[in-house]
């Protein structure tokens, strides 16, 4: 079958493990002091090791390959983790988050955002609000996992949101040109903990790369229970 899996350039690989360590599947190991796909129908293609490599030896691709298979390990995880799990995913997991009572129910929080639409498949690449702007880029469920996420993130940034998983789409090059056509002064990406949402922080990191600009970048990771990592 053809689907998306990644890809692992020799040449511009270091040695240095990283991807093999963030690869929840096991699919990616050392040989010979270079990273090499192992096994192929353990890679989901959802891509947490691409972040992960500071080298930029690790890409996707769509080809004809076996069909995916949980490893071991994640199966593994799936088990622990989360008996009832409706997939294989870590990000599919079911939990409960217990949580005690708000001590600020009914007060009002008011809206940061500042611009429509949100969603990178929707936004424009030029837009007035890009001009000067300082970039928020998100994965859809980090608003809803941290409680104070317009004060904290949306707050002064222009923000555009996404799900690289759902939308089964690679949003870099989309990306790249928002950043390339417009003033944009820096690059906040804000991810989840899971490892799905390595997507659209390898796709951020890819587009600033991809638009040839230098700008000011960082990454900031929601866990599950709202708390940045």
């Amino acid at each position: 079958m053809i689907r998306k899996i990644v890809k692992i350039d020799s040449d511009k690989c270091i040695g240095c493990g990283a991807c093999a360590e963030a690869c929840h599947e096991g699919a990616i190991g050392m040989v010979d002091g270079k990273a090499v796909l192992l096994r192929e129908n353990h890679c989901d293609g959802l891509g947490d090791c691409l972040p992960s490599c500071p080298a930029g030896a690790i890409s996707f691709e769509e080809r004809e390959t076996a069909a995916y298979v949980a490893s071991e390990k994640e199966n593994s995880i799936k088990e622990n983790n989360c008996a009832n799990s409706p997939g294989v995913c870590p990000g599919s997991m079911v939990k409960s988050l217990k949580r005690e009572p708000s001590s600020c129910k009914g007060s009002y929080v008011e809206s940061q955002l500042t611009q429509w639409p949100v969603q990178i498949k929707l936004v424009p690449v030029n837009a007035p609000y890009f001009s000067g702007a300082d970039l928020l880029i998100a994965a859809d469920c980090t608003a809803y996992a941290y409680g104070n996420f317009h004060n904290d993130f949306i707050r002064n940034h222009v923000v555009i949101v996404g799900c690289p998983k759902l939308d089964s789409v690679d949003y870099s090059e989309k990306l790249a040109h928002i950043i390339a056509e417009n003033d944009i002064r820096s690059v906040t990406i804000v991810r989840m903990e899971v490892p799905c949402c390595g997507g659209i922080e390898s796709a951020a990191k890819k587009a600033i790369q991809n638009s040839g600009k230098f700008l000011p970048w960082h990454v900031v990771t929601i866990s599950t229970d709202g708390r940045t990592l």
